[in-house]
């Protein structure tokens, strides 16, 4: 193979995201969809990837770093935005893919597809296709007798038995760099956009005697984003994608079009997961575990063999060691619970350390604010902490000790101490009794 460059698209205004934020750095399984592009291109080792972009466009430069950005100073079509790129890719010889940054489902298998019908045709230019199951308004993929490709009719354009056709255009496209240049050069804006279709190059390149051809891809692969709908839909396309990546890896979902993943979700083997599971950003899930139904986790480890939920709640920052039980309605914030550690229904535990095999009661809480800073609580290993209790941070809780169940706890208790924080309780015989007798006599 010759050596391949990437030009990726994104000039593109985006109005019909209706949105502040460009229409590219709209996530889709957690991450912006112009980074599942450039991750596409990278899988291909290329020599250079860059990326176009409108005039002012900080928010998509800061995003693409380290990449190499072109500007595009007017919207003036596909065509001249590819032009935009020229300089950055001066002297390079070899294939050149050119794509869109709203397309987050192309893969590299898809881009290599790409190439391995330029090196068996040596055409000048590969079009990507896709044969759905309505062709609606795509552009029609016109092939001569010899399966070349012809010519690329939009629909609006096109005879009765063009749009018979199902093979359709997928947009991305590949060029052989001595010809891309040339034929831009010879674009002409004479259509009612006046803009320069880059899809124009396929008749230039026929009229000059070069050979162009289509390599044919999933139609998923292809789907590009242009609002709201379509950016829902991208995601349950990412999701099935996802879902059957974790359950061919060893995971068992019981209910996987109920569970939501991230694309740099990590899941060993033989995990089980319930419904109506969420993984944010940056999950780490080891071998054996089992996340219950109703969980959320984001940017967090859980280590083999632990157990969450049902309906826990782990956030950034926490780690759960192996074999240990995070239960129901309990929170995790920038926690660090240790090996064989229990914590089983309704506790908030933030900005603290729970050493290994230690166990915490019910609707205990972690006082980790103060309305200035956090601070941090240290539970040690073995340590028990009863039922309703407060331990207001900062504060250690030796190895070992026990805590009184609804204490508040404000200084360190030493290993293998008992700690009782609470009102002690006093019983007035007969009171209750007497209260009665003395309702109903008024």
């Amino acid at each position: 193979m010759p050596p391949v460059a990437c030009i990726i698209l994104a000039a593109g205004q985006g109005t019909r995201m209706k949105s502040d934020l460009p229409k590219v750095l709209h996530p889709v399984a957690g991450t912006p969809m112009i980074a599942h592009v450039l991750n596409a291109c990278a899988d291909l080792l290329p020599e250079q990837i860059v990326v176009v972009t409108a005039p002012d466009a900080t928010e998509i430069e800061k995003a693409v770093a380290p990449q190499r950005c072109a500007v595009q100073a007017k919207p003036l079509g596909t065509g001249d935005a590819v032009k935009a790129a020229r300089m950055a890719l001066a002297g390079f010889t070899g294939d050149i893919i050119i794509l869109f940054a709203d397309g987050p489902l192309i893969t590299a298998d898809s881009l290599r597809a790409l190439r391995r019908k330029r090196a068996e045709t040596s055409a000048a230019i590969v079009v990507a296709g896709f044969s759905p199951e309505d062709p609606a308004a795509n552009g029609r993929l016109v092939l001569d007798d010899q399966g070349r490709l012809a010519a690329i009719v939009e629909l609006l354009d096109a005879t009765p038995e063009q749009r018979a056709i199902r093979l359709c255009n997928g947009g991305a496209m590949l060029f052989d760099a001595a010809a891309l240049w040339p034929l831009l050069d010879k674009l002409r804006d004479d259509n009612a956009k006046k803009e320069f279709y880059l899809t124009d190059c396929i008749a230039l390149a026929r009229a000059a005697g070069d050979d162009c051809a289509v390599a044919e891809l999933p139609a998923d692969e292809v789907y590009c984003v242009n609002n709201r709908v379509e950016l829902a839909q991208a995601e349950k396309l990412m999701q099935r994608r996802l879902r059957e990546r974790a359950m061919l890896g060893g995971a068992t979902m019981t209910d996987p079009d109920s569970v939501f993943l991230s694309m740099d979700t990590k899941i060993g083997r033989d995990v089980t997961i319930g419904p109506n599971v969420v993984f944010g950003p940056g999950v780490d899930i080891g071998d054996r575990a089992d996340i219950r139904a109703f969980c959320h986790i984001e940017q967090a480890r859980i280590d083999a063999g632990a157990v969450i939920g049902p309906f826990a709640r782990i956030r950034p920052g926490s780690t759960v060691g192996a074999g240990a039980h995070i239960g129901n309605f309990v929170e995790l914030k920038k926690a660090d619970v240790g090996r064989g550690a229990k914590i089983n229904h309704l506790s908030y535990i933030g900005d603290a350390t729970v050493g290994d095999k230690a166990n915490i009661g019910a609707g205990t809480i972690t006082c980790n604010y103060d309305g200035f800073r956090k601070s941090h609580t240290d539970i040690g290993a073995g340590a028990f902490v009863g039922s309703n209790s407060a331990l207001v941070a900062p504060v250690k809780i030796g190895d070992g000790a026990f805590i009184g169940a609804g204490s508040v706890i404000t200084n360190d208790v030493p290993a293998d101490t008992l700690a009782v924080a609470r009102g002690r309780q006093s019983n007035i015989d007969g009171w209750a009794g007497r209260m009665r007798d003395d309702k109903i006599k008024k």
